[in-house]
């Protein structure tokens, strides 16, 4: 550790320029005890850590692609403990998945004590929905039910947290459902009014993220807590992480726009709005005692009624989908601009109380302030949100977004006060010249900053991988979705058949992965592979390890698409079911596609693309990794033509492209990915 002492003891006495140079050094020393240690170097990962360093230095903010396989954790951990080590304050990492965080503390531990690092202090900050909260837990369980066998899920859950057996949603081995989690979960803290809060692990979490600088090391946290608290130091309170960090790395960074979106999103549902309303009027009436508010009250929850009426019969006409985004049509006959003045006049009264609720006055005004904003969007008279309906859990929701997210991230995230560092494997699009390659994400998040030069994959994709293209089903429309979803069954059949199961299969609909799955059930007994589909509310994790020792097939949407990792050959394939462009109809991609000349092309064929290459990344994991890429879908096809044909060759790292299945079958068999008798 004598060089790092030395580096500390310059940087406290020596200009920028010397720093860099003792920077960049001791990142050399780093790398050149690898060997020792028992670790490979890699040339894009040394790369990636000297690119963190001088954007360090510069005080700039830097945009880095790295390919599968290039370890950019310990590419970003590396310098990043050396800049922790000089400059005494923490490095925050914002990650997009729970799994992701994890693997990054324990990488941490690792890379740490390895190269000599000998207390690093690091804390992992996941959203309050992860926590167990006692205090809810004990107003579940009544005194002649403890104990009882005939209990129900939720109350014997409840038993456990106040047993001290589960502190997270990660603690409950085979999962737990949504609906049930929801009843146990923190989700309203009283902080420091809980008498459980002592042996909280929700508590303790958000004291550790908001330690004084010296005090953490390292907080990992996930991408929403980082824009939640962004969005309160923006609005000039106090935020939820460290004031002073020395660096902020977001990985999976091709998810910030759509985290900053969901941030940014105020959702009301009828019951939810009523419940604020019932609050507001509560500490209103022991404050000030005006009997007057119950009838301003009552008129407003009429109000509700008129607009959750309306919002039904629009899902009910154009909602086609489970978790379809549909336009609300425009709504007569509600006064809102009335509605706008007695929420406001209840903000100002909420605005000057004062008591011991002072965080309860404060989530009311919150409440109030994001109805105002309803009214006024329903109302015409703001214009700066989107605005859709849902139907979640089989709730109508009305949700609201701000129109432009870019300007808040280039005012709160890359304003330069600290160096912010973007990375993932998939960033880049095609292009001649880096801020061509990088142009979609830094238009859709404001991004000001550098560009640094993508580090491929070490992988031999050339040799040890093939895509196919099934070019004759049948384009899918919604009016032919039963005849595509045939032909493209019995396409995944057969290329299930070809590598004897052993294959991932993505969806971009979970109504396609239900369908596909009610016809694999239904001939189970025929098949000669298992069948696993992603469940709510259990372990990613444990279903990952019942498909690796079935060799089965395994169904997956949403979180499959990501940060999931299976080497070796238990997983030889992987079909796209279908190509996964945004829904035109959704209104944040209508709202995008008015903004652009080519909505086609700068618009949903990026999307796609990042997408697209998410999903297929997780076919090839190491060096000796062989596979299949099959897409069900011909767009993609010769035959068809279209434009961005070639776009998606191009960014994708598969060089063998077919799509003659004899092609495919005789690749399988030169590779051996088909197992022989006996194997």
């Amino acid at each position: 550790m004598n060089g790092l002492n030395e580096l500390y003891k310059l940087r406290q006495r020596q200009p920028d320029k010397d720093i860099e140079a003792s920077l960049v050094n001791a990142i050399f020393r780093m790398y050149d005890r690898f060997p020792r240690i028992g670790l490979r170097e890699r040339t894009g990962q040394q790369n990636m850590s000297l690119d963190i360093a001088d954007a360090y230095i510069q005080g700039r903010n830097a945009m880095i692609e790295a390919g599968v396989g290039i370890g950019k954790s310990f590419a970003y951990l590396i310098p990043g403990l050396l800049i922790n080590h000089i400059s005494r304050q923490p490095v925050i990492i914002a990650t997009s998945s729970i799994q992701l965080s994890e693997q990054i503390h324990k990488d941490l531990r690792v890379i740490g004590s390895r190269l000599g690092f000998t207390t690093v202090r690091s804390v992992v900050g996941k959203g309050m929905g992860q926590y167990a909260c006692r205090y809810r837990a004990a107003g579940l369980i009544k005194p002649e039910e403890a104990g009882s066998e005939s209990s129900s899920p939720l109350t014997s859950l409840a038993e456990r947290i106040l047993n001290y057996e589960i502190d997270e949603r990660a603690d409950i081995k085979g999962g737990v459902s949504d609906a049930v989690w929801s009843g146990v979960c923190v989700n309203d803290c009283k902080f420091e009014h809980c008498r459980y809060r002592t042996t909280c692990s929700f508590y303790d979490m958000r004291a550790k993220i908001n330690a004084r600088p010296g005090d953490m090391d390292f907080i990992i946290v996930n991408q929403d807590l980082l824009i939640r608290d962004l969005i309160k130091k923006k609005e000039g309170t106090r935020g939820l992480i460290t004031e002073r960090p020395a660096l902020i790395v977001i990985d999976e960074a091709h998810n910030l726009e759509a985290k900053v979106r969901d941030a940014r999103t105020l959702e009301f549902t009828f019951r939810g709005a009523c419940r604020a309303l019932d609050d507001t009027l509560q500490i209103l009436l022991k404050q000030t005692a005006d009997r007057g508010l119950h009838s301003q009250f009552k008129w407003l929850k009429g109000c509700l009624v008129g607009i959750f009426k309306h919002v039904e019969a629009d899902l009910l006409q154009n909602a086609k989908q489970e978790n379809d985004r549909i336009k609300v049509s425009e709504m007569h006959g509600i006064p809102f601009t009335r509605g706008v003045q007695i929420l406001k006049e209840a903000r100002l009264s909420l605005s000057v109380l004062s008591s011991r609720n002072e965080r309860e006055i404060d989530d009311d005004y919150e409440a109030v302030n994001g109805l105002i904003e309803l009214f006024a969007v329903l109302g015409g008279t703001k214009d700066s949100y989107l605005l859709w309906a849902s139907k979640p859990q089989r709730e109508a929701t009305i949700s609201i977004c701000p129109k432009n997210i870019s300007q808040f991230l280039k005012s709160a995230l890359f304003n330069g006060k600290t160096s912010v560092i973007l990375t993932s494997a998939t960033l880049c699009q095609g292009g001649e010249t880096l801020e061509e390659q990088y142009a979609y994400l830094t238009q859709a998040l404001g991004y000001k900053g550098d560009y640094m030069e993508r580090q491929p994959s070490p992988f031999d994709y050339d040799s040890h991988s093939m895509m196919y293209i099934a070019r004759e089903i049948p384009h899918y429309h919604h009016e032919n979705r039963k005849g595509y979803l045939e032909a493209a069954y019995r396409e995944m059949l057969r290329l299930c058949k070809l590598t004897e199961g052993r294959t991932l299969v993505l969806f971009s609909a979970k109504e396609d992965m239900k369908a596909v799955y009610g016809k694999l059930i239904a001939e189970e007994d025929k098949l000669p592979w298992a069948v696993h589909v992603q469940r709510e509310g259990s372990s990613q994790d444990e279903v990952i390890a019942e498909f690796r020792s079935s060799n089965g097939v395994l169904l997956s949407t949403g979180v499959f698409w990501e940060g999931i990792n299976i080497e070796g050959s238990d997983l030889s394939q992987v079909i796209v079911f279908r190509l996964p462009f945004p829904v035109p109809a959704d209104p944040v991609y209508e709202y995008k596609a008015s903004m652009s000349k080519h909505p086609l092309q700068e618009v949903f064929v990026p999307d796609m693309l990042l997408r697209l290459r998410q999903g297929t990344g997780r076919l090839i994991r190491s060096e000796t990794d062989l596979g299949v890429l099959s897409i069900l879908d011909s767009r993609l096809s010769a035959a068809a033509g279209k434009d961005y044909r070639h776009k998606v060759l191009e960014t994708l790292p598969f060089k063998q492209v077919t799509e003659d299945f004899r092609v495919l079958e005789r690749f399988v068999r030169e590779k051996g990915i088909k197992r022989g008798p006996g194997n």
